[in-house]
């Protein structure tokens, strides 16, 4: 039995080590979210689902602000307002952050939950790497390799950035670059889609209880660390008229939020026309860089005051 373990040892090693240095090569290619849990611990910070992830860029931000930001926005799946993603932020956020800026991106879907959804182990983000990460801050994190990445790892170098970003990009600094056909056709016929899908949805989704509550708890842990602002992004015409069908009562609560913890709320919902969607719902990323200066201008502006 002995000989036979000092035979496979070597092999193993050798295994090892191959997949330590594919593991290296894992970038802002690698999948959507990698990034996330591979760069030093940010004291401003971007929350929110795919909306914020595609619509506020963090270098626009530190460009007019003058300080870096990481968009820690994922996707309404992973990141809708939760106890999971209250715990994430708390291992995500720099813990000597006393002066930072919170931007926290609102819509009624990252505020909701579907009915059927009746246990707390039912909901959506209970399967988000948010939930079974402990580091935030490895590069490489092998540890988000082995727990959520089920690809080949040979494909990790294989499809490395230098070899030429994917048209799903994560920056280093969070914001998620997507590079799509936006010849008018095509947009039309992607809205269409998301157009369907989100009418579909309103029968099953309303606002909940507790992803209210967790963005209050939020709010209520960020505060201590700096200033905090609600911002809602604009959608395609189509999904802002389904979203008010739905939710007429969305800006009075967030308005309520806003009150109630003295926070500042940015409602842009009802500039939908002057900006570019890739599908309706997401926010083209030319579009969010002239979208990310309004944020950082109304932000500016109330700092001066």
């Amino acid at each position: 039995m002995k000989k036979f373990l000092f035979k496979i040892v070597p092999y193993f090693t050798v295994i090892l080590i191959v997949f330590a240095i594919l593991g290296s090569y894992a970038d802002g290619n690698t999948d959507d979210d990698y990034m996330h849990f591979a760069v030093e611990k940010p004291q401003n910070i971007i929350l929110g689902d795919s909306r914020g992830a595609q619509a506020v860029v963090p270098s626009v931000l530190k460009e007019k602000l003058g300080v870096p930001f990481d968009n820690f926005s994922l996707n309404i799946v992973y990141s809708p307002y939760g106890q999971i993603y209250l715990k994430a932020l708390k291992r995500k956020l720099d813990p000597d952050t006393k002066n930072g800026i919170f931007i926290l991106t609102v819509s009624p879907w990252n505020l909701s939950l579907n009915h059927i959804v009746k246990k707390k182990e039912d909901f959506p983000e209970e399967k988000s790497p948010l939930k079974n990460m402990y580091f935030y801050n490895m590069s490489p994190n092998y540890e988000y390799l082995l727990k959520n990445y089920s690809q080949s790892w040979f494909k990790i170098y294989t499809e490395r950035e230098e070899v030429g970003r994917s048209n799903t990009f994560l920056h280093k600094d969070g914001w998620m670059e997507v590079l799509v056909d936006m010849n008018k056709d095509t947009v039309a016929a992607r809205t269409a889609l998301k157009t369907k899908e989100y009418t579909a949805m309103m029968e099953n989704y309303s606002i909940s209880s507790e992803r209210m509550k967790a963005l209050n708890d939020i709010i209520s842990y960020l505060k201590d660390k700096g200033t905090v602002y609600l911002v809602r992004i604009p959608t395609s015409e189509n999904l802002t008229d389904i979203e008010s069908e739905k939710f007429p009562e969305f800006n009075d609560l967030m308005n309520d939020v806003s009150t109630k913890h003295q926070v500042k709320y940015y409602n842009f919902a009802n500039q939908y026309n002057e900006f570019e969607y890739t599908d309706g719902n997401h926010m083209y990323r030319e579009s969010g860089k002239i979208f990310t200066a309004r944020i950082a201008d109304s932000v500016r502006a109330d700092r001066k005051n």
